[in-house]
């Protein structure tokens, strides 16, 4: 049944002695005397309160839920979404424009280009553990004072490698920075903070844009750079733009996490209720919490080991992430053969970042080809509240453009490896892959959002740690993958054998589109979700309890989780 706080409201009028209606024999108490009696003055100030484990009445989500980031008005929603965007693009920044410094890291360390690739291998296999890191604290403190932090540690550990007199003080910054990262797992978070499942959707894909436009934007910008000045302004313009983007969030992005919200209006109405007399029992979710509790050694492991949980025993994380690791891995390691092919037809390093740009239009076409996508799904969910509709639905424009990839892979292959064809002619497959790409990531994402609501952040981070850790990981052979295989047709042949590999991972989605029902059942945490989401009446739980907790909900799914999933 869902939860209906009028219902509520009048369940507790008939039962609470501190509430009780005057009979017709008792004469009802003036305004002001209603109003000091510190009995039923609770009441005005909180109808849906419950007690928690040591007594103290807990401020309910579904009293306050309009006051929450869902209830800010569209204007703000967005504003802060648009702030959320340029720290995304920032976040992938750094990872795509150190590649234009390998060449001057090179000359300067005597080191060879192959061994300067290792600060952009460690800073995107720390970055995918930063999103897992990272993640579960912004689900206890905020989203706001992590991503300062996140932001703030990024910016101070671009500056030794800005000014390394050594290539390990490059490595030693590089590996710090990735590890600062909060990356994407945290500004997913602020969507399921302000849009509900049924309507989160333009607000993924906004920040699914960001996240792969920051990707071409390094090598865009990195072309000019390698030309014109030296290597170490690649790392000066990523701090530059940090921190700017850190001012920007500290000054533009108020607090969206709503246990965060619900504790800060509890204590506003403890303040309101003091000044009118009445010493009001009234608690946020999380006020019982001293921040030094979430530093306890215990504490710290619970939280960091969350994501690692979520993506080893959530079928719904482990099959989503590895769908949209492995699509990015080949795509990371399409994206360096740049070099190789380009100069065959003489680019120089400007023309070289400019042919990033075409894969940039394929990130557009795929976001905007979503928002026709989007309003089927939206017109499916409110005719159908099953399980499918409701989740699976949200993949089927993936059934249409995943098989790009393999399309835009074959088709790059075969024009790369001659310097007779036009050079448009591999340009235009690398928008048929960036279309892939997008879309891929954007549509695991919205379902992954949409399954875990609250702990979106967590879940997210499984789909970020597979794309930057198996990209780090394969940062190092791409080069000599594309320059060893095949003899004369070695362009051809390495993009080839990436082709096949693609052509079984869009076999995959269909798989996963089609065994959906399957693997969220078998998905504790994001059957407990969709029980406490039935509850709420269809709205977005604030919080849920880790059904991966010994004594918590468990494995089994309830009555009301199997209606929805």
């Amino acid at each position: 049944m869902a939860f209906n706080p009028a219902e509520a409201r009048r369940d507790e009028e008939k039962t609470s002695p501190l509430s009780q209606i005057p009979t017709a024999d008792e004469p009802k108490p003036d305004a002001l005397t209603e109003r000091l009696n510190t009995d039923d003055s609770e009441g005005q100030y909180s109808r849906l309160a419950e007690k928690d484990s040591v007594g103290k009445k807990i401020l309910q989500e579904a009293e306050v839920y309009d006051q929450l980031g869902f209830g800010f008005p569209t204007w703000k929603k967005w504003g802060i979404l648009t702030v959320v965007f340029l720290v995304q693009v920032s976040m992938n920044f750094n990872t795509s424009l150190y590649s234009n410094a390998i060449g001057g890291i090179s000359k300067e360390f005597s080191v060879s280009e192959q061994a300067a690739r290792v600060g952009a291998a460690v800073f995107l296999v720390t970055y995918a553990f930063g999103c897992e890191l990272w993640a579960p604290w912004s689900e206890e403190i905020g989203r706001v004072p992590v991503i300062q932090a996140s932001l703030f540690l990024v910016n101070v550990f671009q500056i030794p490698v800005a000014i390394a007199p050594n290539f390990a003080t490059i490595i030693a910054g590089r590996a710090l920075g990735g590890i600062s990262s909060a990356g994407g797992s945290v500004t997913l978070g602020m969507v399921a903070d302000m849009w509900d499942a049924d309507t989160q959707q333009y607000a993924v894909a906004y920040v699914v844009f960001s996240s792969v436009g920051g990707s071409v934007l390094g090598p865009i910008i990195g072309g000019f750079v390698e030309e014109y000045l030296a290597w170490r302004w690649c790392i000066w313009i990523q701090l530059i733009f940090g921190v700017a983007v850190q001012l920007l969030h500290l000054l533009c992005v108020s607090e969206t996490r709503a246990t965060i919200l619900v504790d800060r209006i509890a204590k506003q109405r403890r303040k309101e209720a003091a000044k009118n007399g009445v010493e009001l029992d009234l608690w946020g979710p999380t006020e019982n919490k001293n921040l030094k509790d979430y530093f306890k050694w215990g504490q710290i492991m619970e939280l960091w080991s969350r994501p690692f949980r979520m993506f080893l025993t959530e079928p719904i994380v482990l099959c989503l992430s590895l769908l949209s690791g492995f699509s990015d891995a080949l795509i990371f390691m399409f994206l360096q053969s740049y070099g190789l092919v380009y100069r065959q037809w003489g680019f120089g390093n400007v023309a070289l970042g400019l042919a990033f740009i075409p894969i940039g239009i394929g990130y557009l076409i795929g976001y905007i080809s979503f928002i026709p996508a989007i309003r089927r799904n939206i017109a499916l969910r409110a005719t159908r509240k099953d399980g499918r509709a409701q989740f699976e639905s949200r993949l089927w424009w993936l059934l249409y453009t995943a098989p790009c990839l393999p399309i835009g892979l074959i088709g790059f292959a075969w024009t790369s490896n001659n310097p007779q064809i036009h050079w448009i002619a591999p340009l235009i497959f690398s928008t048929v892959i960036g279309i892939a790409n997008y879309a891929i990531y954007m549509a695991t994402i919205d379902y992954m959002v949409a399954a875990y609501g609250p702990y979106s952040a967590s879940a997210t981070g499984g789909n970020g740690w597979a794309r930057d850790f198996l990209a780090g990981v394969l940062t190092l052979p791409a080069v000599p993958f594309y320059q060893n295989i095949g003899g004369k047709n070695h362009l051809a042949y390495a993009s080839t054998i990436l082709f096949v590999i693609a052509f079984f991972l869009v076999a995959a989605v269909y798989i996963i589109y089609w065994k959906g029902p399957v693997l969220r059942r078998r998905s504790p945490f994001a059957q407990k979700v969709g029980a406490e989401q039935q509850k709420m009446g269809g709205k977005r739980a604030m919080s849920v309890d880790d059904p991966m907790r010994p004594g918590s909900y468990g494995s089994a799914p309830s009555s009301l989780s199997r209606n929805l999933f």
